[in-house]
């Protein structure tokens, strides 16, 4: 039954993605940035909903209170990476527009990448890695400024579910040179989706929210360190089957 659930999950995102896409594409020269961030996340809705309805899956979200308030507060959200359900939950879980760093490849995905094009985020080309990082802080300063939120993931790939990958320093090393806090969140979402799997199973992914770390004055090293330590001491205590 579980696989039969998640082949039709995944023919309806093929298929609804196709005209939302091109539907991105043509209205973008009329549209805001902001419209057309908000129209996309219009599909992510439609693609989280149709996961709850067809597979089960369920979200629950602890520690929403420690987000940021104002309009134009700033902040960097470094976030585990397990499975492809944070990428398309974490936009219609925030409050705020967010922005993703992302490699440039992903921009040639028919209708899912053209619509991205669109769309007022950081893609970079990580063969340049000097050119790379200056174009973050660049773009970062200037989205944190209008309030959008920058999320990265720290890991830089999907991780297996009970494992640990390499914490790189590129989402520190923004909010030092901005001056934002970083948001540590701990997500569980292998228990459902695993990472690179055709079967998805039902079940309750969380997400947790730490508070905000302040950046001013820090060293990207020792902040990163920080933000590891609460992220997996979290998904420990969130998913202590799969850390035995």
């Amino acid at each position: 039954m579980n696989a039969l659930r998640s082949i039709l999950h995944l023919m309806f995102m093929a298929v609804t993605v196709i005209p939302w896409g091109l539907a991105v594409v043509i209205a973008s020269p009329f549209l805001s940035s902001t419209q057309i961030y908000w129209m996309c996340v219009g599909w992510l809705r439609l693609a989280v909903r149709s996961g709850e309805v067809m597979l089960g899956i369920r979200n629950q979200i602890i520690g929403y209170e420690n987000l940021p308030v104002g309009s134009k507060d700033p902040a960097i959200l470094l976030v585990k990476h397990q499975s492809t359900w944070e990428t398309f939950c974490m936009p219609t879980l925030m409050p705020h527009p967010l922005a993703y760093v992302f490699k440039k490849e992903l921009l040639y995905v028919p209708f899912f990448g053209w619509a991205m094009s669109r769309m007022d985020m950081i893609h970079i080309d990580r063969s340049k890695r000097k050119e790379a990082f200056n174009k973050v802080v660049s773009q970062g300063q200037r989205l944190l400024d209008q309030g959008t939120w920058v999320i990265m993931f720290p890991e830089g790939t999907r991780i297996a579910r009970g494992q640990q990958g390499t914490y790189k320093v590129g989402g520190t090393r923004l909010a030092v040179a901005t001056g934002a806090p970083v948001i540590p969140i701990a997500v569980t979402s292998a228990k459902c989706w695993p990472r690179k799997a055709l079967i998805k199973r039902p079940g309750t992914v969380e997400f947790s929210i730490g508070k905000p770390i302040p950046s001013q004055g820090r060293d990207p090293d020792e902040l990163m360190r920080e933000v590891e330590a609460w992220i997996e001491a979290e998904m420990r205590r969130l998913d202590p089957q799969a850390y035995r």
